[in-house]
This record gives structure tokens, sequence and C-alpha cells, in this order.
């Protein structure tokens, strides 16, 4: 939502999610621990990006897994 209020699309792609819910699972907690790894993970450095003005009104943010490294591409607006 807070991305939409900014003109900003999420996707993220399928190696991604499964590092997340990997890395945010926990056998004694369940997947409580999820919401501080997405925090932690992909709201944090996306949150620095949109300070810095990495991205504008109309692109599309593309959480991507390498490693254990997240990646954050843009994907610009289609062009009017």
């Amino acid at each position: 939502q807070r991305l939409a209020d900014r003109g900003l699309g999420l996707e993220v792609d399928a190696d991604a999610m499964q590092a997340l819910a990997s890395e945010g699972f926990d056998p004694q907690f369940g997947a409580r621990p999820l919401k501080r790894v997405v925090q932690q993970r992909i709201e944090n450095p996306i949150a620095t990006r949109i300070l810095s003005g990495a991205y504008e009104e109309g692109d599309t943010i593309l959480v991507s897994i390498t490693g254990e490294q997240f990646g954050f591409d843009r994907r610009p607006a289609a062009p009017a």
C-alpha cells in the first residue's frame, strides 16, 4: 500500500519468495518471524533506495535473489 501511494509497483520473483518463506519460518514460532524478515530484507532496503531517488513514480521494483543477496531492480513505467 505504501509503495502504491508513491506510484510504485512491486514484483517478487518465485526464488525470492521462497527465500523469504524459508528465512521467515521458525519451527517453534511458525511464520511469526516472517514480518521481521520482510522488514529487514525487503522493506528497509527499498525505503533506503526510495530516499536516495533510485525509483521514480510509475516504476515497478523487481525483487530477486542471487545466493543470499536480494536484488532490487527498477523497471521504468511504460512510455505514455
